[in-house]
């Protein structure tokens, strides 16, 4: 009977765990990209310049 080759199955499960990670984060950035009305910038910041300097 072969012996189990742990270095192999580990790293499969480190692959694994890399590519669901990634496309968590994907998922993630599509969401927040879909959220964002076109052509602002996020709510915190302040408009660029809106008013007059005088």
């Amino acid at each position: 009977m072969a012996t189990p080759n742990y270095n192999y199955e580990k790293r499969q499960r480190e692959l694994a765990k890399k590519k669901k990670k990634e496309d968590k984060l994907k998922e993630r950035e599509s969401r927040k990209g879909d959220s964002e009305p076109q052509g602002q910038g996020h709510p915190g910041e302040a408009p660029a310049a809106t008013q007059p300097l005088s």
